[in-house]
């Protein structure tokens, strides 16, 4: 499934719940960075609420052990993809979302002012599954199309020594892969498009060469 990214920042095709934990992006600031995480709530189990709750300031703290270390925490990502490939949106793009945290990349801190987080529901132990990679495969391709991506990191480049997501699991090559056979083949397209003439214009070109 195609994605496209409004000028508002909003993926269509994706499920929006908004969360409180954005603001706005510095003024001039463009987003240039991807950044892709892994999480799951509780540690290693999939598919329940605990994501959502935690990204809209509504986990229990009282509902899992774990919770109780992390249901103070204010965080939230652009993007969550499910391991069916469901696409959930948090936070328009044109926002900062608050994912990276202390960061640094190719010498540039606050990587929150000029990237989009995006969240892989899975942890370091469980491979990703196939819809995910297709999904976020889509979803880049979107955002590059909209915005002047030059990077995209994993959220231990950008927080070495503190965080270690998404983790050995996360297939790069994989994904950096599918990313060349897609650019390549809308580079193919765009190329096509180019050289295809119109019917009026394949008209005027007849005349002219009747007119020798």
């Amino acid at each position: 499934m195609k994605l496209f990214v409004t000028e508002e920042g909003l993926v269509e095709g994706a499920r929006f719940i908004g969360s409180p934990n954005c603001d706005e992006r510095p003024a001039g600031c463009a987003i240039e960075l991807i950044v892709i995480h892994s999480i799951s709530l509780p540690p290693g189990e999939f598919g329940g609420a605990g994501i959502i709750e935690l990204f809209t300031n509504r986990l229990n703290p009282v509902a899992h052990p774990y919770y109780a270390t992390t249901a103070d925490l204010k965080v939230s990502a652009h993007f969550l993809i499910r391991r069916d490939g469901e696409l959930v949106q948090f936070v328009p793009c044109a926002k900062r979302a608050w994912h990276a945290g202390e960061s640094s990349w190719r010498g540039r801190g606050r990587c929150n002012d000029f990237s989009i987080g995006v969240e892989l529901e899975g942890d370091e132990r469980v491979p990703f599954t196939d819809a995910q990679y297709e999904r976020l495969a889509a979803l880049t391709r979107a955002l590059e199309a909209r915005y002047p991506i030059a990077d995209i990191a994993g959220h231990s480049d950008v927080a070495p020594g503190r965080k270690s997501d998404p983790g050995p699991q996360f297939d790069w090559a994989r994904y950096r892969a599918m990313l060349k056979i897609s650019r390549q083949g809308a580079k193919a397209a765009k190329e096509t498009k180019k050289t295809k003439l119109s019917p009026r214009r394949t008209q005027r070109t007849r005349r002219k060469t009747k007119a020798k």
